[in-house]
């Protein structure tokens, strides 16, 4: 845990914006996603978008607004499943999706030429982590991790799962504490661990971090730390090294601070949160010299909330597009002009270095009226090859395929 350093001048201390350490004290009697917000701000109109949670009918998704490169389309796979957000892919194709707010866990399977979506578990706390492994689908929630052994041939009546949150012994903390899960290429059990706050002060070797155990929650180790609040990551299918978003805080100003992606080499590294992000220092924490910290692979845009992130290991697509990176970034709400809702390619070089983020999936942002008409989460690369796109906001998942 960090403490103010004595080596702060007090005039330096006093300098400190009044968000900084807010949490020292007991925390306060508002929302989370207040924590940190200036005085000079209390009038604000910026506030999270409410996702919606309830059936949006298919003639209202946003397809035909929706873009890909020429040579690709993009159309509705399922709809029907409100608050859809983490996807995993079941050895006999059927997708889980996890949620946030709605507190379910959907199977999507391909019955007679159409998907059937079914809720296998509900009123779980924002159970967003799913992942499967020989067969079982681990389930992730705040602190919750449990695994349905069997689930594709039992999707109609799951039974009570395996309850493995002991061994896991995750924090308790709701904000910023909702998983992203993925099996790494030696079969850990991988997730992010965010920051219980908006910037304060907080347990370094709990917080802010990714972690992976064995399956049985076993094993316990760091992959890396200071990262605020990772909810996407991958593995290069060369390198084997985790590459990983990460959401910068708000309350900074409309372009300050990016959100990142980050490329992890080895188990344990250090990326810099609260004290840095990048070569910015955050004036709500102590200074540190950013070079001690390493610094991300790129940079991916100020409050543009970027999730989901894979490798594109497929053949469908064209060579240009295999091995490289795809990000969901969900869009702002921390951000006077909208930013993100779409999902962009980061270029990965042979080099292992990134050369350019392009965009891939537009049309859910609407520039001209300053809204969104929905809110990319993650994406998913199927067996066959196509991309599978997942939208909280109306609770869709697209496909996007070569014409």
């Amino acid at each position: 845990m960090f403490r103010l350093s004595a080596t702060i001048g007090l005039a330096a201390v006093l300098a400190l914006p009044p968000l900084a350490w807010a949490q020292q004290a007991p925390a306060p009697a508002v929302p989370g996603w207040q924590q940190g917000r200036p005085d000079s701000m209390a009038a604000s109109p910026l506030a999270p978008h409410a996702p919606r949670m309830t059936v949006t009918a298919p003639d209202r998704l946003p397809t035909n607004a929706l873009r890909v490169p020429d040579g690709f389309k993009v159309e509705v796979w399922a709809s029907g499943a409100p608050g859809a957000r983490m996807m995993a892919e079941g050895p006999n194709g059927t997708v889980f999706v996890g949620s946030r707010t709605i507190g379910r866990v959907y199977a999507i399977s391909e019955e007679g030429g159409q998907r059937r979506v079914r809720t296998i578990a509900q009123q779980l706390n924002q159970p967003n982590g799913v992942s499967v492994r020989d067969g079982s689908l681990y389930v992730v929630a705040i602190n919750r991790v449990l695994r349905f052994d069997g689930i594709e041939g039992k999707l109609d009546s799951p039974g009570e799962p395996v309850d493995l949150t002991a061994a896991f012994n995750l924090p308790t903390e709701e904000h910023h504490g909702w998983k992203f899960t993925a099996f790494s290429p030696d079969g850990r059990l991988t997730m992010n661990v965010g920051v219980p706050c908006n910037v304060c002060e907080f347990d370094r070797d709990r917080f802010a971090m990714i972690v992976s155990f064995r399956p049985d929650g076993s094993d316990r180790r760091v992959e890396a730390r200071g990262v605020r609040n990772s909810v996407g990551f991958d593995w290069h299918p060369t390198t084997r090294e985790l590459w990983a978003t990460n959401n910068g805080r708000d309350w900074a100003g409309n372009d300050i601070p990016n959100d990142t992606l980050h490329r992890v080499r080895r188990s344990g590294e250090d990326h810099g949160f609260p004290f840095c992000v990048g070569s910015w220092n955050d004036p709500a924490a102590p200074r540190r010299e950013c070079g001690e910290f390493v610094q991300p692979a790129a940079v991916l845009g100020p409050h543009v909330a970027a999730l989901g992130a894979r490798f594109y290991t497929g053949s469908m697509f064209p060579e240009q597009y295999r091995d490289q990176l795809f990000i969901a970034r969900r869009g702002s709400w921390n951000r006077e002009q909208l930013s993100g809702y779409d999902v962009v390619m980061a270029k990965v070089g042979a080099d292992g270095n990134v050369t350019g983020i392009e965009p891939f999936l537009t049309g859910f942002r609407d520039d001209a009226n300053n809204r969104f008409l929905g809110r990319p989460v993650d994406v998913l690369v199927r067996r066959d090859g196509s991309m599978l796109v997942s939208d909280e906001q109306n609770g869709a998942i697209y496909r996007i395929s070569r014409q």
